[in-house]
């Protein structure tokens, strides 16, 4: 199975590591990164609470197999990266219902290579 890891940063400039594993998506992030794919930009995922040694300094990352990109999305499912990690018990409620993060401002930024995601 291929394995890819890319970056994102929303208006603040935090950036957020995420793991897709899915041959399609992989190229998608790849087209987004390479400008070729200018409408479905922003990254959408399912929130796991637990840390992964690929996105460090945040105390959740995003399952790999539910990770999408998006024009548009519902608002629910907005927020920044530090506000979710502030309000990471509260994820999953009434807060980022079903789990779903669509950060409206995530913009990839690269793509990291496995060996410097297992160095994080």
């Amino acid at each position: 199975m291929n394995v890819a890891y890319f970056a994102f940063t929303d208006y603040s400039g935090k950036e957020f590591v995420f793991k897709v594993d899915n041959e399609q998506r992989i190229d998608e992030a790849r087209r987004i990164l390479s400008g070729e794919e200018t409408m479905s930009v922003h990254v959408m995922g399912r929130i796991r609470k637990q840390p992964v040694q690929y996105n460090p300094g945040w105390n959740f990352h995003l399952d790999p197999d539910t990770i999408t990109f998006f024009t548009m999305a519902i608002e629910v499912c907005d927020s920044s990266i530090a506000y979710t990690e502030d309000h990471l018990d509260e994820v999953c409620g009434a807060f980022l219902p079903g789990c779903f993060w669509c950060p409206w401002s995530s913009k990839l930024t690269r793509e990291i290579s496995e060996r410097e995601a297992v160095r994080a």
